[in-house]
């Protein structure tokens, strides 16, 4: 079974292919819709070898001895808070790019369109889409197993590069078969209205990104995350007789740092080191996750402000 950071090699080199053939093919073209996927697809191979730099950080940080022990004493709480900076990163820029290609493609049809070249468009969108399924096929079925956000973002790219690419297939397969006929006319204005409708699609990918991203940087309350917490945390204060508990979640990348504060009565009868060591596993035990990125404190007070 593939490992992510094999998978993302692997993508980056099919999305470096499909981004010199989008820049080559649009030039040959004279297409910007192929122009703007290609430089799209570049942006996000950049964007790849840097998740693939973080994600080979968050890996290596698990093992023992798996980083020099001056990264260990400089980022004693682990690498899991850049994943979700990257992903910020990512889609703003993502973002930019679209936007301008949408602004670039309303200013085309207003001053007449754009004569282009539809057989090489063509070529390009039919190999593009060959490569895309294949490659979001490969990386849907490995990560069923590895469950890494990165590689789902990466195959949801493949997804809609596959699907952009086969609309810009068919438009270009439209405007070849009206050459020489009486709409004609038309064609100055396939390639913008072509590159439009991408931007209008693709518009929603980097937004929803940024929106996930930007509130795991903020360390924003994941609902589902403290709803799990306080579940165990109940069914602990029913079961020990505590008087009641604070819970303080956050979630960064594949990373979840959770602190959990139980306010026990002060007439309860003392115990040793070992149970309230046996509790907390069990507590952990219960809330579940994987232990390699996951920080969790659980902490027993008489004193609620302790727990603030």
């Amino acid at each position: 079974m593939p490992t992510e950071e094999r998978l993302l090699k692997q993508s980056l080199v099919a999305i470096l292919l499909v981004s010199m053939l989008g820049i080559g093919f649009g030039i040959l073209s004279g297409s910007f819709a192929i122009l703007f996927d290609g430089v799209f697809s570049l942006v996000d191979a950049a964007m790849t070898v840097l998740s693939l730099f973080v994600a080979r950080l968050i890996t290596r940080a698990t093992l023992a001895n798996g980083l020099p022990e001056h990264l260990h004493r400089r980022f004693s709480m682990g690498f899991w808070h850049l994943e979700p900076m990257v992903l910020t990163l990512n889609a703003t820029i993502l973002l930019a790019v679209t936007l301008y290609a949408i602004f670039s493609a309303v200013m085309a049809l207003l001053d007449g369109g754009r004569i282009m070249e539809f057989g090489p468009a063509m070529v390009y969108a039919a190999v593009v889409v060959m490569i895309s399924v294949a490659m979001g096929w490969y990386e849907h079925r490995a990560n069923r197993h590895i469950q890494s956000d990165f590689v789902r973002m990466d195959v949801h790219g493949w997804i809609m590069a596959g699907g952009v690419t086969m609309s810009l297939l068919i438009a270009f397969a439209i405007g070849f078969s009206l050459q020489d006929t009486a709409q004609a006319w038309l064609l100055p204005y396939i390639d913008p209205l072509v590159l439009l409708l991408v931007g209008l699609v693709l518009l929603p990918v980097p937004v929803g990104t940024l929106r996930r991203a930007a509130s795991e940087v903020l360390l924003i309350t994941p609902d589902d995350l403290l709803q799990k917490v306080e579940q165990v945390a109940d069914s602990v204060l029913a079961s020990e007789g505590f008087i009641a508990h604070r819970a303080y979640v956050a979630r960064a990348g594949r990373g979840t740092q959770i602190e959990l504060y139980f306010i026990v009565p002060p007439d309860q009868p003392p115990r040793r080191l070992e149970d309230w060591d046996a509790l907390r596993d069990h507590i952990g035990a219960a809330i579940g996750g994987d232990p390699r990125h996951r920080w969790l404190t659980i902490a027993f007070t008489t004193d609620p402000d302790r727990a603030n």
